[in-house]
């Protein structure tokens, strides 16, 4: 396959929207195939929460020969966002001014500050011309805003499970889920294990959404053997928050969470259906039928506002969850939309 992981320090000051400013950057970030001679086969995905850049660890079926990151013909790039845990300068960094990882001081992000450290890595690796955005859910908020802000360096962009401005839905789950970790006790303590009972909460918290109802009812259901007075449901809970707990930190979780409230593309360019009005390339937007974050309204209603955008929707019991689990119907769909046949 190919794939492989660097990093790439940017040694200069890095301003940020909400003040402040980082002194440097470092900006994990993974690779699969090979550029071609014309540097216009890149294909640059955007993560989303508490993905790393890794895609073919995450994103199951999708960077593989037939599929629609094929590394044959794609030369696919994902970067860890910053703010993240996963090699990119975030909460557990050192910060040079005091010598002790900054945590719960980490400066506060935006969407458009993640867009801005991506634009300084396609600056590096001399990605003038990127053939396809993709961006799923949180991955998507970047995806839209960095097309808002360099049109032209993009042919075409696809945005999955996502939208234009953080709803006060969204925002609402989010707080949720920071009322649990700053319940914890030992949030704020300088320890990179600090809120782990919180951040399993807010992780079981996140999951709620991530899948719904249906999509519970139809993989939880106690077995047979299952123990009188036990739900698969608990451990499965349970489970969750211990395995997210065993990879992330609490500090990351809220700083994205708190960046991830701050995503509007309106905001300074007119508003919403301005700024998407502007992004005049083809785009590819796909709604999951069950997502409760992202409902098919919404992704409607943000094809709609895209001047040359298609939208479809996948099929699915397992909510916002079904853009990591319904591969087949997204290789159907984005296979075609990414061939070069179609530009």
């Amino acid at each position: 396959m190919g794939n492989n992981a660097k990093t790439y320090v940017y040694n200069k000051p890095f301003p940020l929207e909400r003040g402040g400013e980082l002194p440097s950057l470092t900006i994990a970030y993974h690779t699969y195939g090979t550029l071609n001679e014309r540097r216009d086969n890149a294909i640059w995905v955007c993560h989303a929460l508490t993905a790393n850049s890794d895609v073919a660890d995450w994103w199951p079926h999708t960077v593989e020969e037939g599929c629609f990151l094929d590394p044959s013909k794609w030369f696919v790039v994902c970067a860890n966002i910053i703010g993240s845990c996963y090699g990119s300068t975030g909460p557990l960094s050192v910060n040079p001014e005091t010598g002790t990882p900054y945590y719960d001081k980490f400066p506060g992000l935006t969407i458009g500050d993640l867009a801005r450290a991506h634009s300084l890595l396609a600056d590096h690796l001399k990605l003038d011309h990127i053939h396809a955005l993709v961006g799923s859910s949180v991955g998507g908020f970047q995806a839209i805003e960095w097309v808002c802000r360099e049109p032209h360096r993009f042919n075409r962009i696809a945005l999955i499970a996502t939208d234009a401005k953080a709803s006060p839905w969204t925002i609402a789950i989010d707080e949720t889920q920071r009322m649990a970790i700053k319940a914890d006790a030992t949030y704020g303590e300088p320890r990179p294990d600090a809120a782990m009972a919180g951040l399993a909460a807010a992780r079981a918290i996140g999951l709620l959404t991530y899948r719904g109802g249906e999509g519970y009812n139809r993989t939880q259901q106690n077995r047979p053997d299952t123990p009188e007075g036990c739900h698969r449901a608990c451990t499965y809970q349970q489970y969750q928050g211990e395995k997210l707990c065993r990879r992330f930190n609490a500090y990351s979780y809220v700083t994205i969470l708190d960046t991830f409230d701050t995503h509007d593309v309106g905001r300074g360019r007119g508003g919403i259906a301005t700024a998407l009005g502007a992004i005049d390339i083809p785009a590819m937007v796909i709604g999951i039928t069950t997502d409760m974050i992202f409902t098919p309204a919404e992704m409607r209603a943000l094809a709609s506002m895209l001047p040359q955008a298609t939208y479809r929707e996948i099929d699915s019991p397992f909510g916002h969850d079904g853009f990591l689990v319904e591969h087949d119907q997204l290789n159907s769909i984005l296979n075609d939309f990414f061939n070069p046949r179609h530009i």
